[in-house]
């Protein structure tokens, strides 16, 4: 058998930071191999990205296909003077595992192995099980999930439910599952206007209220009150900047950007023609001229529960005797290229660390994992979802 916590700790001694793999993924194949799976080191590297290294390991080759997916890419520590434990030391103190990475999330990479050797030790030929691990996931994520599941459908394999570890409890273990997750729509505005000299207004154009303008439209809108399965979508301004260093000066340009994380009430296009209506107004009511820039993250999704998250849900009830709430609330996670492919949740460890110094998380939490984890695989192969 496998232990979690050592696994855990030895994949947090590889110092990964996205996209260096330094060990991380052969530390797994080392120990997936002896188990049965069949190892794939995928390489990808978009034009003017690093190269990033990706794992996918399968055991089996009949169907249901149970998929773990995650990373072991971490963010990186910051100053690590500000640290109580070496960031990539994985030290153990008061029952707690430190280090980048102990949260998000290569404690859950770590279980999904140990639960699979326990899983194959009595139920070995009931389905296939696959691991899909990934360097990327921090960054842009575009050399990682994304292109692991183009090379499977390639291959003619189809997946057919799937668990993310990211760290989706928030009080206690396994006390959430995330079924879902908002989409991230990032926009830039540019306002326009006219340079001139602060003693003469009237012959410039400043761009200054127009901005502020759009910001105080913008930050009043009240999108939706949130629907069956999503809290409501928010907009937060993240900058606002001139570039003036004059004091004399009134500028000709000035910048604002701002995300939403919307709901399933809304598309990509839908807010793109209410943020241009907006833009337009402005510009009308200004004179300036605005110019909007879009960058998608992800639309918003969620797997309706049902059997396979109720195999979740139990399997989290047997080991801890906790029922879990199902969320769609939080950032973006490779789930959401997952979802085209199968049915997908989300389920480690608690995120109150994450990204955090001092990352760290129980080890007993890490063990209570690795069980909820064979729990779920032992009761998905006894009786699969449709």
């Amino acid at each position: 058998m496998i232990d979690p916590v050592s696994l855990a700790q030895a994949l947090i001694r590889c110092p990964s930071v996205t996209p260096k793999d330094e060990g991380a993924l052969g530390l797994l194949e080392d120990a997936l191999k002896p188990l049965g799976f069949s190892c794939q080191r995928l390489a990808f590297q978009e034009p003017g990205t690093e190269r990033v290294e990706n794992l996918y390991a399968q055991v089996g080759n009949g169907a249901p296909l149970f998929c773990f997916a995650g990373h072991t890419d971490v963010v990186p520590s910051g100053e690590a003077s500000l640290w109580r434990h070496d960031p990539f030391g994985a030290e153990i103190e008061g029952g707690l595992l430190y280090g980048r990475g102990a949260a998000d999330m290569k404690s859950a990479v770590a279980a999904f192995v140990a639960a699979a050797a326990r899983h194959l030790a009595g139920h070995a030929g009931r389905g296939s099980i696959a691991l899909l691990i990934t360097g990327d996931e921090e960054a842009d994520a575009v050399n990682g999930t994304c292109k692991v599941l183009d090379w499977i459908k390639q291959k003619g394999i189809k997946l057919d439910h799937c668990i993310v570890g990211e760290p989706s409890s928030i009080a206690v273990i396994g006390d959430n599952i995330k079924i879902g997750r908002r989409g991230s729509l990032n926009v830039r505005i540019a306002v326009e206007g006219a340079q001139g000299h602060v003693a003469y207004p009237a012959k410039a154009l400043n761009p200054i209220p127009a901005v502020a303008e759009l910001v105080t439209r913008l930050s009043n809108l009240k999108l939706d009150d949130g629907t069956e399965l999503f809290e409501p979508s928010t907009l937060a301004f993240t900058s606002i900047d001139v570039g003036n260093p004059a004091t004399n000066v009134i500028p000709a340009a000035a910048r604002a950007q701002f995300n939403i994380r919307f709901n399933d009430r809304h598309t990509p296009e839908s807010l793109m023609r209410l943020i241009e209506k907006i833009a337009a107004d402005v510009a009308a009511d200004t004179a300036c001229t605005a110019k909007l820039e879009y960058s998608l993250s992800g639309v918003a999704f969620a797997t309706q529960p049902g059997p396979f998250t109720a195999i979740a849900s139990q399997a989290i009830q047997s080991v801890t005797g906790r029922v879990p709430e199902y969320s769609t609330g939080g950032g973006t996670s490779d789930a959401r290229f997952i979802k085209d492919h199968c049915p997908v949740a989300e389920l480690g460890v608690v995120n109150a660390t994450m990204h955090k110094t001092d990352e760290c998380v129980p080890v007993a939490d890490i063990q209570t994992l690795a069980d909820i984890y064979t729990a779920l695989l032992d009761a998905y192969f006894a009786n699969p979802p449709k």
